[in-house]
């Protein structure tokens, strides 16, 4: 059985832009019945002014999905949380966390932490506007801010405005003067800081995330008292190493599956992709990474990452990837 959202949100997959597309949302969910998982971040204006709805593309396989929205106009955001409900996705987040420069231009993001009025206005219309809990992703402050002051206070502010929900990057963004990649290691993290919120807001759901790269590391910050923790590159990188055992690890749930059943489980998924004109690459890009560390890994990764751009690539490239690691012959 499906956990809901706010039960899923004890571990989820962090949203990332250029990975965690409908592909990979369906590769991770193969792996973990259970966990939460994200969409890429889908600006408003997108959905709204472009008409985009072609970017919440999901399968049903994929629930429990939460869509990640960026944006800064109340109205605007109202309108595309509206969308995203009747596209059938289970929670609506807004992402007051990234910090690069596009989002920046875009008046949201990391930026948001600025002014919490206005996300507690943003927030409040989609509320109003959705038939699902509306959530926030945010960083701990940004550039100059001194995270023990605002911190709280931005909490405050938007559990005010009904949010009762949230996942903290455990981290200060600095927007000027560091790239995204940089913004990953720099400033430190403060997870003591996270916990602490837990503690000063425990009517709210507080999810870490944030350098975490392991299970043991989730379940150490969950009986902590933290409600949840997501994970971002080590559930890409090495997605094998944390989905496989969370269900069992984490929620509880027997079941756990090796990789190469995982395999198995994707052919009639990428038969169906193929089979309506897409090309392989598209979904076994995010599968690289699956038998991290074993042996036969490196033929693995080189065999599927050559062998699925070529023209008319199917689904014997992926026997062929799979012969190393198995020990059988493709």
């Amino acid at each position: 059985m499906k956990a809901s959202p706010r039960d899923a949100a004890r571990l989820s997959v962090a949203p990332m832009m250029d990975w965690t597309d409908r592909h990979c949302r369906y590769f991770h969910r193969v792996m973990s019945a259970q966990t939460l998982l994200y969409t890429e971040m889908v600006t408003a204006p997108a959905l709204v002014r472009g008409g985009a709805r072609h970017l919440l593309t999901f399968d049903p396989a994929e629930h429990p999905v939460a869509v990640q929205l960026g944006g800064s106009d109340p109205r605007e955001l109202a309108e595309a949380a509206r969308i995203c409900c009747e596209e059938g996705y289970d929670e609506v987040n807004l992402n007051v966390g990234c910090p690069s420069d596009r989002v920046q231009s875009g008046a949201f993001g990391a930026v948001l932490m600025k002014t919490p009025e206005l996300v507690a206005e943003c927030v409040s219309a989609m509320a109003a506007a959705s038939t699902v809990e509306v959530t926030v992703k945010c960083r701990i402050g940004v550039d100059d801010q001194n995270p023990h002051e605002v911190l709280p206070a931005f909490l405050e502010t938007i559990r005010a405005a009904g949010v009762r929900r949230v996942t903290l990057h455990a981290r200060k963004a600095w927007l000027q003067g560091l790239s995204p990649k940089e913004n990953r290691d720099i400033p430190p993290l403060d997870y003591d800081l996270v916990h602490a919120m837990k503690r000063a807001f425990p009517d709210m759901h507080v999810s870490l995330n944030g350098g975490v790269a392991t299970l043991a590391q989730a379940r150490t910050h969950l009986a902590a008292g933290l409600d949840g923790v997501m994970i971002g590159r080590a559930a890409y990188n090495d997605p094998g190493a944390i989905l496989l055992g969370a269900d069992e690890e984490i929620f509880g749930v027997p079941g756990r599956k090796t990789a190469p059943q995982v395999v198995e489980e994707m052919k009639p998924y990428i038969a169906r992709h193929l089979a309506a004109g897409g090309g392989l690459h598209a979904v076994t890009r995010h599968m690289l990474g699956l038998f991290a560390g074993q042996p036969g890994a490196r033929a693995w990764r080189r065999i599927l990452s050559q062998g699925a751009t070529q023209p008319g690539a199917g689904l014997e490239v992926l026997d062929a990837a799979l012969a190393p690691v198995t020990g059988t012959a493709a």
